[in-house]
């Protein structure tokens, strides 16, 4: 049953993703040539020209593209739209790729480039409205109690009832764990909500009585022999094993597999800015970003550097060594906000509160974090990003790398001028635990919705460890 909703799902996601491309090609079009917002308009195909390649070639690429990144896929475990919206955004920019390139291939200079440009922007938009509704549909009737997956789970040791309360605690996800198979001695007890209805031996009896969507063997290793047998009974009745490894907590957030010939090996660190496309992808919204935010602050900057340089002797640009992506060292550069002093004391010492080394015009641009504005220069340059674990000073590197668990994760990527950690509070003087946590969660789980998500929370959050 679950399968046959599953379907109708998807083939009713294709149709409305065939309608939104639809109606973000009407508004292209009306965009583009009923209005002037970007430029002169003069002759111009008409709407049937467009609707011809719309039916031939957009929906075609939109659709394999849409299969392609599996935004048919039932999601179930995805707790919100950013991860979704990530793929959407980087469907509409293959697309309008690849159309203009099918365009260019089929000689038809006349086709407007802004127009499809426009449809890429305005597809993104509307398709991600479109799936947030449709999760949110989808989460509010799985919490209902409608379109449920039963589990039945293999295991009675700590790994097996987390599993469950997992489940338990997440109705969103909309699976619902009908009965967990222990050893002899605990049948019967009730563990997160759930009974242990049998021990392992009775797992061939219990498949036949009953039909589960999922059967999942959560079993510590000093049972490990006998998965194949349990595997065997499940494959006897047409269900797929699906096994919780005991050493999951080595695992990361998304482990990914990679294969040598026919040997699988699990990647213990998952980290999607590997990824050539997510790379393209962040380099050049930090590009874009840094420019503008460049042009826009400007006039807050050239103020900033005459209060400056009449307020206190010394360079306007303060300059401190950092370490960055892969753990290599670069230049950063802030406004300076305290007096010039000894460089051998300045990589070692923290700024605190009430430091008395700060300007009065330094202690108004670290709150405001004004100082921070030339970092788009480094962002420009490809040592920082945007968004991204906040660098430091090699002398707290060394140290922290001896004293802190996985504190040189963060280094897997290109550090950024605000970040996860920091809009969490963790910025001056805060736990570097608590701070390494959040970074880790980063590196881990990077889309281009949580960087958005995180520049948002910049610009409206203030700080109260900005000092």
């Amino acid at each position: 049953m679950i399968k046959e909703n599953q379907k109708i799902l998807n083939i009713t996601l294709v149709l409305l993703d065939v309608l939104v491309i639809a109606l973000a090609l009407v508004c292209a079009f009306w965009l583009r040539f009923k209005t002037t917002l970007f430029g002169p308009i003069g002759l111009y195909l008409g709407f049937q020209s467009y609707l011809i390649f719309f039916t031939f070639a957009v929906v075609p690429v939109y659709l394999i593209l849409y299969f392609a990144f599996g935004l048919y896929k039932p999601r179930r475990t995805y707790k919100n739209i950013f991860s979704e919206a990530t793929d959407i955004i980087k469907v509409n920019i293959l697309a309008f790729i690849v159309l203009v390139s099918i365009l260019f291939l089929i000689n038809q200079p006349n086709f407007s480039r802004i127009l499809m440009f426009l449809l890429a922007v305005i597809a993104t938009f509307f398709g991600i409205i479109e799936r947030f509704i449709i999760r949110s549909i989808l989460k509010r009737m799985r919490i209902n109690n409608r379109n449920i997956k039963h589990i039945l789970i293999v295991g009675d040791n700590d790994l097996a009832f987390t599993f469950a309360k997992k489940i338990h605690d997440n109705p969103y996800l909309g699976f619902s764990v009908s009965g967990i198979l222990g050893r002899s001695e605990h049948v019967g007890k009730v563990i997160e909500g759930t009974k242990i209805i049998g021990s392992f031996k009775d797992l061939d009896s219990i498949l036949d009585k009953n039909r589960y969507d999922r059967v999942v063997l959560a079993i510590p290793l000093m049972y490990y022999y006998r998965i194949n047998e349990l595997v065997e009974s499940c494959e006897r009745v047409g269900i797929k094993a699906e096994i919780i490894p005991d050493y999951i907590r080595y695992f990361p957030a998304q482990p990914s597999v990679d294969m040598i010939e026919d040997i699988p090996i699990i990647n213990i660190r998952y980290v999607p800015l590997d990824d050539d496309f997510n790379k393209f992808l962040k380099y050049t919204s930090d590009l874009v970003f840094s420019i503008i935010a460049i042009v826009i602050t400007s006039p807050v900057m050239i103020v900033t550097a005459i209060a400056i340089k009449l307020t206190s002797p010394g360079p306007v640009i303060f300059k401190q060594e950092r370490i960055g992506h892969n753990a290599k060292p670069f230049t950063m550069y802030k406004f300076r906000s305290m007096k010039v002093q000894d460089p051998n004391e300045e990589k070692s010492e923290w700024t605190t509160r009430d430091d008395p080394r700060k300007t009065k015009v330094g202690e108004f641009i670290r709150k405001t974090s004004i100082d921070e504005l030339p970092q788009f220069f480094n962002v420009l340059k490809g040592d920082m990003s945007v968004v991204g674990p906040r660098p430091e000073r090699p002398f707290f590197v060394e140290q922290f790398k001896e004293t802190i668990p996985k504190y040189m994760v963060k280094h897997q990527v290109r550090p950024g001028l605000t970040g996860w950690a920091q809009i969490h509070g963790c910025r001056g003087d805060t736990s570097i635990k608590k701070r390494i946590k959040y970074d880790i969660e980063y590196v881990e789980n990077w889309h281009m919705g949580l960087d958005l998500a995180i520049m948002i929370k910049t610009a409206l959050k203030k700080n109260p460890n900005a000092y």
